[in-house]
């Protein structure tokens, strides 16, 4: 897109959009209008929030009941195969589960909120002229402000276990939680293209991200691979360092190892890049797939 230069102030201003199938625009230009229309994905996302909530009678409480629920299941569950039913109530393996649950809910919703979210928009997009990627980001908004709510419950766990509080709790967890929002951010980009192209892609969600569930350091933790070669072929799974970094920090209140800190900055930056870039490359021809 460039902008035509009016002769004089009371001019109009024209903006000028040029065809590409595939392949980026200028990117200087596109990030500018991108960041002038932030306005949208902000009501966007409260639109969505809204609509989400006023549908069930429990409304916003559901976004903390939902993973609590699930964190009681898996508590049971764990503590029935491992043959520690019946031996007290393990404060420790309850609030870790809170923790994974929670942060996990936040990127599964915000990814499958996003690769939804240009399909979903049809008609929005045939009638506006502004970048498209704006959609995802504001799911990405959306599943960010639906786990704000269950950082509270965890932290009621988090004083039970007798967790510390420490640097790493309040400044090195919050920089792993920006990591984990990046990462959506590229997913869902990536994934809202794909589902133009491909719509079963909604459909197969669902089971690679209960794959992932079980593969990541939610219903386990990092220290218990002991193993030099498991832990290897744990790190080609991103979760791992970035759920995993988050984990250690925010409940036992370590500092991560410098391999953690890498490998989560660099599956972030990467899946941010790509999953943007290939959107940009593609969403001029969104109008005419939807």
């Amino acid at each position: 897109m460039s902008t035509v230069t009016p002769p004089s102030d009371e001019a109009p201003v024209y903006h000028r959009y040029e065809p590409h199938k595939a392949g980026l625009p200028p990117l200087g230009v596109y990030f500018r209008e991108l960041w002038s229309r932030r306005e949208f994905a902000i009501e966007s996302s409260k639109a969505g929030m809204r609509g989400a909530n006023s549908m069930t009678f429990f409304g916003q409480a559901w976004l903390v009941i939902n993973p609590l629920l699930l964190a009681f299941v898996y508590y049971l569950l764990i503590n029935v195969l491992s043959g520690n039913a019946g031996k007290g109530f393990d404060a420790q393996r309850f609030t870790h589960l809170t923790c994974g649950l929670f942060v996990f809910y936040f990127f599964q919703g915000a990814v499958n909120s996003g690769a939804a979210s240009v399909v979903g928009a049809g008609k929005v997009i045939l009638n506006t002229a502004m970048p498209r990627l704006l959609l995802p980001i504001a799911a990405v908004r959306t599943g960010f402000f639906r786990y704000l709510p269950t950082l509270p419950v965890y932290l009621i766990f988090h004083v039970i276990a007798g967790n510390p509080w420490n640097f790493n709790t309040f400044i090195v967890a919050p920089i792993f939680l920006f990591f984990l929002t990046m990462f959506a951010s590229g997913l869902a980009a990536m994934f809202a293209a794909l589902q133009v192209y491909f719509r079963d892609t909604s459909s197969f969600l669902p089971y690679i991200m209960r794959i992932w569930l079980y593969s990541s350091p939610v219903l386990w933790t990092i220290d218990q691979l002991g193993h030099e070669r498991l832990r290897q072929f744990a790190a080609l799974n991103p979760l791992y360092s970035i759920i995993g970094g988050y984990g250690q920090a925010l409940q036992t209140g370590q500092t991560p190892s410098l391999d953690i800190w890498l490998l989560a900055f660099g599956w972030s930056a990467a899946a941010l890049v790509l999953g943007c870039t290939y959107f940009i490359s593609r969403e001029r021809d969104f109008a005419v797939r939807l």
